[in-house]
């Protein structure tokens, strides 16, 4: 991931919104919801979610796949771990068995 990519996702999930359904895609991997059940889960109208969806998809985060006459949206977990990777891959001078969380201290 450059740069530049890690910058978009950032800035597609800065937003509380987007935020949100993003993190309603991800409890629903597999599987996906349809474009109704986002906007009544989160009581978004149709022309906003249409509007998130398309920043949240420019970023790579999230993919539809129509079904009929419906559109499911799916959150790309490849991406986003790609983008935590991307984020914590020089952890502790590139040893990441050190950067685990230690309460005790």
């Amino acid at each position: 991931m450059e740069n530049t990519e890690a910058v978009n996702a950032l800035a597609a999930l800065a937003q509380e919104s987007r935020l949100a359904v993003f993190r309603l895609l991800v409890r629903h991997v597999p599987t996906g919801l349809t474009v109704g059940v986002i906007g009544e889960r989160l009581d978004l109208p149709a022309p906003t979610l249409s509007f998130h969806l398309k920043t949240l998809a420019q970023a790579g985060l999230v993919r539809a796949v129509q079904e009929g006459r419906f559109v499911r949206y799916h959150a790309e977990m490849d991406r986003i771990n790609t983008l935590i990777s991307f984020l914590t891959d020089q952890c502790c001078g590139g040893n990441p068995q050190q950067c685990l969380s230690d309460k005790s201290q």
